[in-house]
């Protein structure tokens, strides 16, 4: 199966703060807030939501295809993203440009503060499926990336016939409303995380009925409680796989969705594709930044058979 994955490609800078963002706020102050926080370090990691996928992915096995626009500072991180198995060759260079940058600060309750710089990202219309269509993908991932870009997508998606998975997160309040409906309108799939659901919903005006109406699967990650997918007239209740450690919970939405596309490719039940997920993201938040963490296919296999029953079904990872 072909994935072509579109998205924010990043440099994350990672900073933690010792201590909780919830004590120095201050409710009847909102609308006037001015805060800085010292931060005990700061770390510079490869990241943006598309790769971020990606890597997962290319630790079980696949290759998708990776489409997006960088700065010329981007050079090191593709041809390490090349060695790790993804296809880079939709990646088109910006000149004098920087890669997109992700500034987030972490707490001690794992509650997180964020900015995001664009710089190269803000060229992503310049980019088609249309170029790619010659090579048949078999789905879409519309992430997080220019608004303008993601818009272009959904409609080059569904004018091409090419089934897509809807995933705005962070984008949900730059995008229109008209474009959040037509993205959901026309999607095989939307991923969200329950705030984010109901952010579409207040948006759009659409139920959770409705929105189940227009796809054929729906998947809200909800955090400790782990997800809930939405298929077929059925909701799944995924649990997490409680973590070894905690140690940075960045990207951990993206892993699950490398885990959960993995999953799909196979052709994988339902159920298996959002504990591949659950796993993914795991393994994630144990590691240090979005692509800290690292597998084999018969590690994770070993793993994921402490905590699930996969009936023999993710041994197709091995071949």
């Amino acid at each position: 199966m072909k994935i072509v994955l579109t998205g924010s490609i990043a440099y994350d800078y990672l900073m933690t703060f010792p201590g909780k963002f919830e004590e120095h706020l201050l409710p009847d102050k909102l609308h006037s807030i001015s805060l800085s926080f010292l931060v005990d370090g700061m770390v510079k990691r490869r990241g943006g939501v598309a790769p971020n996928i990606a890597y997962t992915m290319a630790l079980l096995g696949r290759n998708p295809l990776l489409l997006g626009t960088v700065g010329e500072d981007f050079e090191l991180y593709q041809k390490w993203l090349e060695e790790q198995g993804v296809d880079t060759r939709g990646i088109e260079v910006i000149p004098e440009e920087f890669t997109a940058s992700f500034f987030v600060t972490t707490d001690d309750d794992n509650a997180q503060i964020a900015s995001f710089y664009p710089g190269a990202m803000a060229f992503a219309d310049r980019l088609s499926l249309e170029q790619w269509q010659k090579e048949s993908p078999d789905l879409v991932v519309i992430s997080p990336n220019d608004p303008q870009a993601m818009a272009g997508y959904v409609r080059e998606a569904r004018r091409l016939d090419i089934p897509y998975v809807y995933d705005p997160s962070q984008q949900i309040v730059r995008l229109s409303a008209e474009d959040l409906r037509r993205g959901v309108e026309g999607a095989f799939a939307l991923f969200v995380n329950d705030y984010e659901f109901g952010l579409i919903q207040k948006r759009t005006g659409l139920t959770r009925e409705e929105v189940l109406r227009y796809l054929d699967l729906l998947v809200i990650t909800q955090g400790k409680e782990g997800s809930a997918i939405y298929v077929a007239g059925q909701e799944l209740s995924i649990p997490i796989v409680p973590p070894e450690r905690t140690v940075d919970p960045t990207g951990i939405g993206d892993a699950f969705r490398g885990g959960f596309l993995t999953g799909y490719s196979h052709q994988l039940p339902w159920d298996l594709c959002g504990k591949m997920g659950a796993l993914a993201a795991t393994c994630c938040l144990e590691s240090d930044g979005p692509q800290g963490h690292s597998f084999t296919s018969e590690a994770f296999i070993r793993r994921f058979r402490k905590h699930f029953d996969d009936r023999g079904e993710l041994d197709i990872l091995l071949e």
